[in-house]
Parts: C-alpha cells; sequence; structure tokens
C-alpha cells in the first residue's frame, strides 16, 4: 500500500476508529444505547406482532431526532476519511497485474472494450465473442447512465457463497457483460476464464457519496460494542474517479486460504454477528 495514503477505517471494527471518531462516539454512548435499545422494544412489541394491543400506528423513537442528528454529523466526518472496502470479481492473472500496475479503473463502455480486446489479443475468446459480449452489455441500454463511470464495491467483508456475489465471481465479466447474457454457449466459457477474486480497496470516501451510510454503519459497530443491537448497517458504494495503484490493499484469489475465510475469520477482528444478534434479539432460530 502507498504510503501517503491516510489511515484506513474498517466500518465493522471499533479498533480502526481514529481517536477525534471514538470521542464523538463516545460522547454519545447514552443515546446510541437509548436509541437501539428503544428501537428493539418497537420492533419486538409492534413489527414482530407479539403485543395483541398494538397501535394503529407504529410508536415513534423519542431519540430520533438527537440519533439522525448524530448521523448527520457522522457524515460530515466520514467524508474526510478512508474506508477499506471490497470488490468481488473474476480476473485473469494478467488482469491483476494490470491491476496492481494502473490501479483501479471505473466501469465505461471504453473500458470494457479495452478488457474485451486484451482478452482476444491473449486468447481468451475470439474476436467475435467479445463483439457479442460488447453488443449485450447493459451498457447498450438504458441502464448505461446508472452504470458507467463506477467502480462497485462491499462495506462489509463477505463470504465467497454469499449469495449476493456469488453472480460476480462465477463468470467473468460480472454485471456489465456476462451477468445478463442468456445464451448457455455464449456464457459458458467465461466461467472457466480467469478466477475468481476478492480485492481489498482503501476508499477514500470524497472519491464516493457514501458517506453517510458509512457513517452510520460506524455508529452501529460501535453501538455493538456498547452491547446494543443495532443492525450492521453494511451498504454497497462505488467510487467515482479512478483510484491510484497504491489503493489496492490485497488481492484474495480462490483457493487461497484468505479467500475461504474471508467474512468468516479474515479480515482479523472481523465478526459477523447478525444472526446471533437476530436469536438474541428474536428468539427464533431463523
Amino acid at each position: 500500500m502507498d504510503s501517503t495514503l491516510p489511515a484506513i477505517i474498517d466500518v465493522w471494527d471499533v479498533g480502526t476508529f481514529d481517536s477525534d471518531l471514538l470521542r464523538v462516539l463516545e460522547s454519545n454512548t447514552d443515546l446510541i444505547r437509548a436509541y437501539s435499545d428503544t428501537d428493539k422494544q418497537i420492533f419486538l412489541s409492534y413489527d414482530l406482532g407479539r403485543d395483541a394491543d398494538r397501535p394503529m400506528l407504529r410508536p415513534e423513537n423519542p431519540y430520533a431526532a438527537e440519533f439522525y442528528a448524530l448521523l448527520e454529523e457522522m457524515d460530515r466526518r466520514m467524508a474526510a476519511r478512508t474506508i477499506r472496502a471490497f470488490h468481488y470479481t473474476r480476473l485473469t492473472d494478467e488482469e491483476v497485474t494490470e491491476l496492481r500496475r494502473s490501479g483501479v479503473h471505473l466501469s465505461t463502455p471504453e473500458t470494457l472494450r479495452r478488457r474485451l480486446d486484451a482478452l482476444v489479443a491473449s486468447g481468451g475468446f475470439t474476436a467475435d465473442v467479445a463483439d457479442r459480449l460488447y453488443a449485450e452489455s447493459p451498457f447498450h441500454s438504458d441502464q448505461c447512465q446508472a452504470r458507467s463511470g463506477k467502480f462497485w464495491m462491499a462495506s462489509h467483508p463477505l463470504p465467497a457463497d454469499d449469495s449476493g456475489v456469488v453472480p460476480l465471481m462465477t463468470h467473468w465479466g460480472g454485471e456489465v457483460a456476462s451477468m445478463w447474457v442468456r445464451d448457455v454457449a455464449l456464457s459458458a466459457p467465461l466461467a472457466m476464464l480467469g478466477k475468481a477474486r476478492i480485492i481489498e480497496i482503501a476508499t477514500p470516501l470524497v472519491t464516493t457519496r457514501h458517506s453517510y451510510p458509512a457513517g452510520k454503519a460506524v455508529v452501529a459497530t460501535f453501538g455493538r460494542a456498547q452491547g446494543a443491537i443495532p443492525e450492521k448497517a453494511a451498504f454497497d458504494l462505488y467510487v467515482k474517479e479512478p483510484l491510484p495503484a497504491g489503493a489496492l490493499l490485497a488481492v484474495h484469489t480462490e483457493g487461497e486460504a484468505s479467500f475461504l475465510s474471508m467474512g468468516r475469520t479474515y479480515p482479523t477482528g472481523f465478526i459477523d454477528v447478525d444472526v446471533g444478534r437476530w436469536k438474541e434479539l428474536t428468539g427464533e432460530d431463523d
């Protein structure tokens, strides 16, 4: 990693929070606990419908105004910070080498065309296959504006078998090249191309539109550390400008121990307690 990058925050690990963030969070411990505890009680009594005499309207949380003001403050503070984020994909060894050399490029019709042409040149597939994949890309639909000029990631580490990321790693090309291809003859060879990868990226939130959900996740993580039971507040995010090679923290490849343990015991310090917290909250097994 580039030594000039600022300290990196893992939004799921209090141990990575800097002293300024901790000062604000600690000064609001009572508020965070009160809001979370009240929200839990509303969930149990109203949302789960266990109280036969529940009111017609969902009760308001009396701590909501102060809590949302805290989230706004955390939004402003997180906007100046850098977090670790995770990109799930399928890449060839040559593409990993290029990623390490030139950094993160945004997904655009032009970058897709360059990737396709590079694989044709290396013998990955034929020019005809490349042209068909390019023609069938969502970039050539009403989704172009929504997908172009972005590089998507996840805020929390997810296991490689998570249903949300499996499609991104099963076939080369992801959402802009292969996920929506319905021709089996066209898509099948893409499952043999490259390997599934999980990429860790130092992501300055100033390059995204996601400082608010990052602040919400930080508050949730702190709340959990204090014994409260807020939701994990995981979120998807994208950068809207390229990142240098120094932003690349790690590449985990299918078959490696770190790839297999991602979201379970890796990264160090990550514990996904959603299932346990749900059982604690509801008394149910699922």
